[in-house]
């Protein structure tokens, strides 16, 4: 699936990602504060906030908070800044990375230390009553230490959000980031573990090394095909959930979105055509998770086109998926593919579809471009010609984001004590996080929840606990 000829990059409008304050002086009299904003918007950015630091009678300090398309845009708007008569620019802090500066999560402790009394109770010599408790058995480790709520955030830097095979230091930022999500969705505490090796014997071993201090473990941007092996074998090897979020995470959210997506469209999963771009680890989960809940029609096309039996390139992975789909064994491109189709899936690379790819797919059609920050298709000309259109991006309406997914697992998990994770467990979370939409707010622009709506954890956790058969522990529990 090569880049199509005159695809659209959406990624063209100014992000808070990119997002810069710069502290200048003017003129504390004359038009220079108004030429601030004009100056910015000629620059094609976009002002979020002008806040005067200091005014004095002849200058204004002033910090000008504005959002950039990239960092070359980011310094053209620097420049023009520059350029107004009479500014002197002190300094420009890039907002994105003053955000990680010493990193983004941190351990405290959650009792207190104020005397001997409470640091015998903590520390030695109390401490050694709790440990012989876990010694004569262990599984009360799960009630009396921070395994009950403490989850691995697992990477070995080879496929982190799209950038590829960056290494484990530059995962880390990704991963603290993912650890915070744990906590302000699920309360869970999550701590990143990047391994510098990306040989899956190594990852394996030590993962089941450092299991014991943890409840649950969360597998993330781990490159297929090892990600497959990896998460297979811990499963084998661990008493505790082994989750991958790349495969998992999108699927639930997939499946979410489009159990909704087919109410709007009255179409049902097991009577409509599904077309998928993307056959690596998301693709393969999403592909599985929504023949278990009952699609029936699918072709998952990859760079080489339609995944098919008589394809000589079949690996296991996509060996399973050329006889578990494509049941009429269409040979041809995703192009054809989609021609006709009543859903498309992208998981896969930005800008491989047209307006006029989507033209030709059937009345009522359903668009998840979920490649990140540019999906396969723009969502703009996809919608003039679908019904409902979703992508990953926080900027368009109905955004496909993992965070909608996994902290509820793995509360739902933690809660119960759970030792797997099941596929069942992942419909039941599908299920309830679709149901979070009403009825009354169900609509071709809202079919998933936002990841800030109070009741999302709560309902995919709900669900996830009693798939489980667990109920919640309280943590007072004795």
């Amino acid at each position: 699936m090569g880049r199509r000829e005159g695809a659209i990059d959406v990624a063209t409008v100014p992000s808070v990602s990119y997002s810069i304050t710069v502290r200048l002086e003017v003129p504390a009299g004359g038009k220079a504060v108004s030429q601030l904003t004009h100056a910015v918007e000629s620059a094609g950015g976009v002002v979020t906030a002008l806040d005067v630091t200091n005014a004095g009678h002849e200058k204004l300090r002033i910090d000008v908070t504005c959002a950039a398309r990239d960092t070359d845009h980011a310094q053209a708007i620097v420049d023009q800044l520059e350029a107004v008569e009479s500014v002197v620019i002190h300094k420009v802090s890039d907002r994105t990375f003053l955000m990680h500066l010493g990193g983004k999560i941190e351990m405290q402790s959650k009792v207190p230390l104020r005397n001997r009394d409470e640091l015998s109770m903590a520390y030695t010599p109390g401490v050694a009553r709790v440990s012989m408790a876990i010694a004569r058995n262990k599984e009360d480790a799960r009630r009396l230490t921070i395994k009950r709520n403490t989850v691995a955030v697992v990477t070995d830097g080879s496929a982190v959000l799209g950038l590829g095979n960056i290494g484990p230091e530059a995962a880390l930022p990704v991963m603290e980031g993912k650890a915070a999500l744990f906590k302000r969705f699920a309360g869970i505490d999550a701590w990143p573990i990047c391994l510098d090796t990306q040989d899956v014997d190594e990852i394996v071993r030590t993962v089941q090394l450092l299991a014991p201090g943890f409840g649950g473990i969360n597998l993330e941007d781990i490159g297929a095909p090892r990600c497959f092996e990896v998460e297979r074998r811990l499963r084998e090897l661990l008493d505790i959930p082994v989750f991958h979020d790349d495969q998992h995470g999108t699927a639930i959210c997939v499946l979410a979105a489009l159990t909704n997506a087919l109410r709007v469209v009255d179409k049902k999963l097991e009577d409509v055509r599904i077309t998928m771009a993307g056959a690596g680890a998301a693709g393969n989960a999403v592909l599985r998770l929504l023949l278990a809940a009952g699609a029936r029609n699918v072709i998952v096309c990859d760079y080489r086109g339609a995944v098919c039996r008589t394809r000589d390139d079949l690996d296991d992975s996509l060996r399973w998926i050329a006889e578990h789909t494509n049941a009429e064994g269409y040979s041809g491109d995703l192009r054809g593919a989609v021609k006709g189709a009543d859903v498309f899936v992208g998981v896969s690379a930005p800008g491989i579809l047209t307006g006029d790819d989507i033209a030709a797919m059937a009345p009522g059609a359903v668009v998840f471009a979920l490649a990140n920050p540019e999906p396969e298709v723009s969502p703009d000309e996809a919608r003039e010609h679908c019904a409902v259109v979703a992508t990953g991006r926080s900027d368009y309406p109905n955004q496909i984001n993992n965070v909608l997914a996994f902290p509820g697992v793995f509360r739902g998990l933690l809660d119960a004590q759970a030792t797997e994770v099941t596929e069942e467990m992942l419909l039941a979370a599908a299920r309830a996080l679709a149901a979070v939409v009403t009825t009354e707010e169900l609509g071709p622009n809202y079919i998933i929840p936002s990841v800030f709506h109070p009741d999302v954890a709560g309902a995919v956790a709900a669900a996830v606990r009693e798939s489980a058969g667990g109920r919640a522990r309280g943590f007072t529990e004795a």
